[in-house]
């Protein structure tokens, strides 16, 4: 492929990803799942991440996110995504689609708008079993894809992706990747028996999922869609600032309006905030 992936966060560690796979990578960055070339050690280590995020889950990860966990078939091994697309279609009429790493912004929200949710298909070594850089079939299947099967999330994410396609010709897919950044991928929301996790990131993290909700140490405050968008991050560290939503429909409402005032907001204020996160092992 020509066009290479954008990063915004701030990282000392270069993504990787095969985009040739021999010519079987198409025009919008999907592929086939190449799920013979899992070995038993990949399986394993799917098996073993699997089981420890979900010990953790409960008191810590939101209801929606714990309820939906079990669409996604068996934990023992890496499960097929057409498998998971014959539940996930009927549920939300979304799909996972196959990719070889990050992908560039207009392929990813082009998938998006169209209820296509891009899963990168290879799994992290056993030496990045606590971290890895970059998104792997792990953090796409356990973190993002359980929330495609609640209605008003998944609408929330084809919305996100249509906004994503005039963000770009707006010059501002930095600002909404921001966006994604706190809400989709580090967001947490408010229940009635507390705080909980629903982003991506820190779903797929035992680290970062008890640090999201149990530290002292960070800062956790209501959406503000401008303090957001001016948020720098980093990606390869805990995050020190959480933003905090009541309910996934508030989510919905908050990112329904047109953006274009925001961002023209946003280009009249250029100072952004500094990097809210920290470095923690």
């Amino acid at each position: 492929m020509a066009t290479e992936p954008v990063v915004y966060g701030g990282s000392a560690r270069p993504p990787r990803g095969d985009y040739s796979r021999g010519g079987v990578v198409l025009a919008d960055y999907t592929c086939p799942q190449n799920y013979a070339a899992y070995t038993p050690a990949d399986h394993e280590t799917y098996r073993l991440l699997y089981a420890r995020q979900s010990r953790l889950l409960p008191g810590l990860a939101c209801d929606e996110f714990i309820a939906a966990l079990p669409s996604l078939g068996a934990s023992s091994h890496i499960p097929r995504f057409d498998d998971i697309n014959e539940r996930l279609v009927k549920a939300t009429g979304w799909q996972v689609v196959a990719v070889p790493g990050l992908i560039p912004e207009v392929p990813f929200f082009t998938l998006l708008a169209n209820r296509k949710f891009p899963v990168t298909d290879w799994i992290r070594k056993p030496d990045e079993f606590d971290y890895i850089v970059e998104p792997d079939v792990f953090h796409d299947l356990f973190g993002h894809v359980p929330l495609l099967f609640n209605p008003v999330f998944a609408d929330h994410m084809q919305a996100y992706g249509a906004g994503g396609l005039k963000a770009h010709s707006l010059g501002a897919c930095e600002q909404l990747a921001r966006l994604y950044w706190y809400t989709i991928e580090f967001g947490l929301i408010q229940q009635k028996d507390g705080l909980r996790a629903y982003g991506a990131g820190i779903l797929s993290s035992s680290g970062e999922l008890v640090h999201a909700i149990k530290s002292a140490e960070p800062k956790r405050i209501a959406l503000d869609l401008l303090r957001c968008m001016r948020t720098r991050y980093n990606i390869d560290s805990y995050q020190q600032t959480y933003f905090v939503i009541d309910s996934f429909q508030q989510l919905f409402d908050m990112t329904a309006p047109d953006f274009a005032p925001l961002y023209a907001q946003l280009k009249q204020n250029t100072l952004d905030q500094p990097f809210l996160s920290k470095n923690c092992p």
